[in-house]
């Protein structure tokens, strides 16, 4: 679960198949009673039909929570970091970052800090997008060391400039 949209789907599942929960939080849900198998077949298919996965082995579930703090921390805060991403994942998620890495990279084929970048750059095209800040104000606001930085890392993952790529949004004004 990525949004809080996605919480209240799930919230609405879970009362649908009448299994009470004490807590739902993005990614992970607490129930309150032991659920039958059955409950737990229903609302695996529940989840599939709404493009949603439940997760009940500890790698997945781990790799979940991993992803869940990225999401957090970049697409969801408004203030760069106090800590770097490598100690906040690992002080939320009560694991020391080397084994977080291990099970992360043997999962997802991609290490944490690619993700970390790949979603960085998500949130530069979001920004670029909605024209709110200039360059300097997200590569403060995304951590970058320096605008030259964060346009590298742009280029490299996106394969255009930041700049080329606000263009295109222009080019595509104009066209409509």
């Amino acid at each position: 679960m990525v949004s809080y949209r996605c919480i209240m789907v799930v919230k609405e599942e879970l009362k649908n198949l009448d299994i009470r929960y004490s807590n739902v939080n993005l990614g992970e849900v607490e129930v309150s009673q032991k659920i039958t198998a059955s409950q737990k077949e229903a609302l695996r298919l529940n989840l599939k039909k709404i493009g949603l996965e439940l997760l009940d082995d500890k790698k997945s579930i781990l790799i979940d929570k991993i992803k869940n703090e990225v999401i957090k921390m970049i697409h969801q805060s408004e203030a760069p970091p106090t800590i770097n991403y490598s100690e906040h994942i690992s002080e939320q998620l009560g694991y020391d970052y080397t084994y977080l890495s291990n099970v992360f990279s043997e999962v997802q084929g991609i290490t944490i800090q690619q993700f970390i970048i790949f979603n960085k750059i998500e949130k530069v095209k979001e920004l670029l997008l909605y024209n709110e800040l200039n360059l300097t104000e997200i590569s403060y606001q995304l951590d970058y060391s320096s605008v030259a930085h964060l346009s590298n890392q742009f280029k490299k993952v996106t394969g255009l400039t930041p700049s080329y790529f606000k263009r295109m949004k222009e080019m595509r004004k104009k066209i409509l």
